[in-house]
């Protein structure tokens, strides 16, 4: 029987791709990169839907964990941040450290890590600024539709300025990894859980409102340091036992005792939040997760070791910025359109029944679709913009901060 050329194609790039990956490649980190990459979209495509405004036929956000709490464990799966902070640690240390080898600045350094976040994060916006005035003059999309849509993209983003600010704390983390080895990362915990009692304890009343935000740096610089720790090979099995053992304790031990939600994303209407700014909640799920990776280590590479397992490991790992940043788009494309119809369900409608949790996950193979239509083009931004002049550069500063003036309210 014939093989189909789909098929033949797929093989010959899977196995083109095999034998031009280095031998000295860690497959398990970039496997551990793209399933926390992947979790990304899933949990928003997933966790997040539209109501249709009766009035002006604008949508607005909505979540079926508003209805359905049960929903809540799945969360804890797809809330993969403290993987991502994990092996981007792991990989900034065995990059920093090449790079003072080679007697490189740390300087020199950071500017190449951050020129490589900054490009697609300033080449989304830019385009997102352009299209707005397209949006709703070209196509009487309603205002209230374009700011929902604005929220969405520039959601994710947030992340890439965190990140961009752990990464820049590197040469300290790797100061202090070699200094207190896996424990290098308890004074963030201890910080955290210090901030959480101070705003959920017995004096929450007279605590200022913005003392939550003090969580934000150690918060996800936890799992980042751990991460550094890591890759200077201070952080071992037994350790990683003890952050599988402690983190679960922990987690649970807050869930069922200390009133923390148990959603890992926000809730509209909820009192409280664990991801914004991350509570010590986060930081338990991170070191479970962390554990568990460290420990997973081997048999991951090893199941990597397969041409048709790695191929997609590869393509997601070079379009990561890609996803991070445009897979709100591509949910926006189907949905924005889709609601001059009315309302569609899975899509466009409230999500609070549990037809609608089926449609979506009908829906959510062609947001992946869109993505990597949107992808193909998008993608460029993430290459170096060696044919972009001061001006256009400038042009598209000026674009993406007319469109955070924009998503974040302000105008």
């Amino acid at each position: 029987m014939k093989t189909p050329r789909v098929l033949t194609t797929l093989s010959r790039t899977a196995s083109t791709i095999e034998a031009r990956t280095p031998v000295h490649r860690d497959r398990a980190i970039d496997g551990l990169r793209a399933l926390a990459l992947l979790a990304v979209p899933t949990g928003h495509w997933l966790l997040g839907g539209f109501t249709l405004s009766p009035a002006d036929g604008a949508i607005h956000n909505a979540s079926p964990l508003s209805t359905f709490g049960g929903l809540a464990p799945v969360s804890w799966v797809l809330q993969m941040l403290g993987i991502f902070f994990l092996v981007g640690g792991y990989a900034s240390a065995l990059s920093y450290r090449r790079h003072r080898d080679r007697q490189g600045t740390t300087r020199a350094w950071l500017t190449g890590r951050i020129a490589r976040l900054g490009r697609p994060v300033l080449g989304v916006t830019a385009v997102w600024a352009a299209l707005l005035p397209a949006l709703r003059y070209g196509f009487d999309v309603p205002v209230a539709t374009l700011r929902t849509a604005s929220t969405l993209v520039i959601q994710p983003l947030w992340f890439v300025g965190v990140y961009v600010v752990v990464t820049a704390l590197t040469p300290y983390c790797v100061r202090a990894a070699r200094r207190l080895g896996a424990w290098a990362a308890a004074p963030l915990l201890g910080s955290v859980a210090v901030v959480d009692f101070l705003r959920y304890g017995p004096y929450a009343d007279a605590m200022p409102s913005w003392l939550g935000a003090l969580t934000i740096l150690p918060g996800w610089l936890f799992a980042y340091q751990l991460g550094v720790s890591w890759g200077e090979g201070r952080l071992t099995r037994r350790h990683a036992w003890g952050l599988l053992a402690g983190g679960a304790v922990l987690f649970a031990a807050l869930l069922l005792w200390c009133g923390y939600p148990a959603s890992m994303v926000g809730v509209p209407g909820a009192d409280r939040t664990n991801s914004h700014p991350p509570s010590l909640l986060v930081l338990a799920l991170a070191a479970t997760q962390s554990g568990a990776a460290i420990l997973l280590r081997g048999r991951l590479a090893a199941l990597l070791r397969r041409p048709a397992l790695w191929a997609p490991v590869v393509v997601i790992n070079l379009s990561a910025m890609t996803i991070l940043c445009w897979h709100q788009t591509a949910m926006l494309a189907a949905a924005i359109p889709a609601s001059y119809g009315g309302e569609l369900t899975g899509l466009v409608g409230a999500p609070d029944s549990a037809g609608w949790i089926l449609a979506r996950l009908a829906w959510m193979p062609v947001f992946a679709l869109l993505l990597v239509l949107i992808g193909r083009y998008a993608r460029t931004f993430e290459s170096p913009w060696t044919r972009t002049g001061p001006a256009r550069r400038a042009l598209a500063g000026a674009l993406a901060a007319g469109f955070a003036v924009f998503a974040l309210g302000l105008a």
